[in-house]
């Protein structure tokens, strides 16, 4: 499954939503996501399921890349 991401860069800064920034990563769950990116300095706001129409809509984009971390 696919999960869209929302982050800050690092941990260390204040969140502010207008530097929010996304990234795609197949995993199986949202545990498992977070535990993919657990090794990287980003402060994870949300996780949530990228499926059908909604998914469809997101390869539209021209920025549209899913990470694949082992």
């Amino acid at each position: 499954m696919i999960y869209k991401v929302y982050y800050q860069d690092s941990k260390t800064e204040v969140p502010v939503r207008e530097k929010t920034k996304t990234i795609f990563v197949e995993g199986e769950s949202e545990r498992d996501v977070r535990k993919k990116l657990a090794d990287r300095n980003y402060n994870i706001e949300f996780v949530t399921a990228v499926q059908e129409e909604f998914l469809e809509y997101e390869k539209q984009s021209e920025d549209f890349k899913v990470l694949e971390i082992e």
